[in-house]
């Protein structure tokens, strides 16, 4: 039988999928195909139900709640740490209310935390990876910034305004979830489990044997040198990627709770894991 596995083309979901990618664990008769795909559209193919099991943001699971579940591993968790919010000038906080704001997307999780971190702006969609230019051509006021952006901002004389994991945790103290690996429920309980137990042992294969499964990922790393690539992998794939906890559980149904609060998403959201 093949699945169909989608993820986004960057250093941590490679890494995180090294294992499954290259043979190194048995998948028991099954064959995984990869689709890599930026973020945004990953949840708008979700919202289809076109993907069996795929990345997305928790912030699009809002809208995916009745067709998949979130498996328990495989999540993007910012500890203390999330999309920045730059410019080319420092800003306060009062001061970026009605800027407009490139973002990554309006189904990421990025920007729901930047709507609870400021209602008021407008915002401008734009490609992940073409956000720091926007900002440097004055197309937008401000950018936020997702995956290696943001490590490199700094290097386009670029200035952080707001780290969006920094506030959560401040607001909350918790850590900021920002993606998660999603798995669709007419799959059926036996084969969501099989497949869940293999995308476990993928991640756990690339934390057990990192120097491998970073080379595989500085494939897709965009300009990161290794170190680097490295640091961000260590940022996004760690043991919340392992398995939420308790901790990250509750960060995930805040967030999401507090977005229908605000009226962000519009309605509230029954949070289902795959428990393994």
């Amino acid at each position: 039988m093949q699945i169909t596995v989608a993820h986004s083309p960057d250093s941590d979901d490679a890494f995180m999928f090294y294992a499954l990618a290259n043979g190194k664990i048995d998948t028991e008769g099954l064959t995984y195909v990869h689709e890599l795909q930026d973020i945004e559209t990953l949840n708008q193919r979700a919202l289809r139900a076109e993907l069996e099991v795929t990345a997305v943001s928790i912030h699009a699971y809002a809208y995916l709640a009745d067709r998949y579940a979130l498996l328990s591993h495989g999540a993007s968790i910012g500890d203390g740490y999330g999309p920045r919010l730059v410019g080319k000038v420092p800003l306060n906080r009062s001061e970026v209310r009605g800027k407009r704001v490139a973002i990554p997307g309006p189904l990421t999780s990025a920007y729901l935390a930047l709507r609870l971190y400021e209602p008021d702006f407008v915002p401008v969609p734009t490609p992940f990876d073409k956000i720091e230019d926007a900002v440097l051509a004055g197309d937008v006021d401000l950018g936020l910034l997702i995956h290696e952006g943001q490590l490199t901002f700094g290097d386009q004389g670029l200035v952080l305004i707001q780290d969006m994991g920094v506030w959560w945790a401040g607001e909350t103290g918790l850590p900021l979830p920002l993606g998660g690996n999603v798995i669709r429920k007419d799959l059926g309980p036996e084969l969501i489990r099989t497949i869940s137990r293999h995308l476990r042992a993928s991640i756990a294969f690339g934390l057990d044997n990192r120097v491998g499964a970073l080379d595989h990922a500085m494939r897709f790393a965009r300009g990161l040198d290794r170190g680097r690539a490295d640091t961000f992998v260590g940022m996004y794939v760690n043991n919340w990627t392992l398995d939420y906890g308790p901790k990250g559980r509750e960060a995930v149904r805040l967030l999401l709770a507090r977005g229908a609060e605000a009226g962000v998403i519009p309605h509230r959201v029954d949070v289902e894991f795959v428990e393994d």
